[in-house]
């Protein structure tokens, strides 16, 4: 009996691809790699994606070249890659935005994590809990109690989009169920001048730009937002310590690519990621920028990548942060 003509092509079709992934896996990467940041040149993405991808060209034998592509909150960019082949030579440096931008964005245009490849985390950064010295509050619980006792005059400084800092202190009035009265600002310079000058109450701060502040005492620092005490502030205890039980906001960095990469690409990826990032001077040069190494396997980092969007949806549609 002769074999159909539609299972015969299938057949080849099969072979095909499973032969093309082999000789792709086995030559991989053969050419320069891109590494897109979705955000413009100078920020804590593109400095943690220039210091690990030059640690990874050398672990992989290829360069990688950083590509900045701007643009509303780093979704044009995610657009972008998600829709580019999936062969490796494209990546993504991909923050807690990546899971969480679905819920800010009315049309983001895109799954974080049906339309993605994750190869594995980079680090993580928290936020730390500041005050002006005005406010009457030593510690997390006495600023609790202060908030409770007068519902929505204790102002925080945002610098919205659902970024980091505003989600931290939106997770702060969630779980201590108090009220708290959001003022936005463009970036955290003129956030953190507000501050300064007595015109908001409090912030969840990047790390780096506090530390001066604290040390001169022109602000009152109560709590960093991780899980563990930050090796910046070693003396500070978590807000979860302080008085927030399981309480933890921080921005973990990422790379990610298309989804359907070949398996064993993503492996030799994940390694050379993973070898950057277990460098001594790689570790230095991130904490100077607030930020530790977190590495991880693919499946720990699509696990988290499905945690965070479980953990900030409800956030987001709470506070009601939107983005157009």
């Amino acid at each position: 009996m002769q074999s159909c003509p539609i299972l015969r092509a299938l057949t080849a079709a099969c072979l095909a691809a499973v032969l093309a992934t082999a000789v792709h896996a086995e030559g991989f990467p053969s050419r320069p790699i891109t590494l897109v940041v979705p955000y413009p040149p100078g920020g804590g993405n593109d400095v943690i994606a220039r210091i690990v991808a030059a640690k990874m060209s050398a672990a992989i034998g290829q360069p990688i070249v950083v590509e900045n592509r701007g643009g509303a909150g780093g979704t044009i960019a995610t657009r972008q890659v998600a829709r580019t082949a999936a062969d490796g030579y494209t990546l993504l440096v991909a923050t807690s935005s990546l899971a969480i931008n679905p819920s800010v964005y009315a049309n983001v245009g895109y799954d974080p994590r049906a339309d993605f490849s994750p190869i594995g985390l980079m680090a993580a950064a928290q936020n730390v809990l500041l005050l002006h010295p005005s406010v009457p509050a030593a510690s997390v619980g006495e600023l609790i109690g202060r908030a409770h006792a007068a519902p929505g005059k204790l102002t925080f400084a945002s610098t919205g989009g659902g970024n980091s800092v505003q989600l931290a202190a939106e997770l702060f009035a969630a779980m201590a169920d108090v009220k708290l009265t959001q003022v936005p600002y463009k970036g955290n310079a003129p956030a953190l001048s507000d501050l300064l000058g007595g015109h908001v109450d409090m912030m969840f701060a990047p790390l780096p730009g506090a530390i001066g502040l604290v040390k001169d005492s022109k602000v009152r620092a109560l709590a960093v937002t991780g899980a563990r005490r930050s090796p910046l502030f070693p003396d500070l205890p978590t807000v979860a310590e302080a008085g927030l039980p399981g309480y933890e906001s921080v921005l973990r960095y990422g790379i990610v690519a298309p989804a359907g990469v070949p398996r064993p690409a993503v492996e030799k990826l994940n390694a050379a990621l993973r070898a950057a990032l277990g460098t001594p001077d790689v570790a230095e040069r991130l904490a100077t920028d607030g930020a530790e190494v977190l590495a991880s396997t693919p499946e720990a980092y699509a696990a988290d990548i499905a945690a965070e969007e479980a953990k900030w949806s409800p956030i987001v549609r709470k506070a009601g942060i939107r983005a157009e």
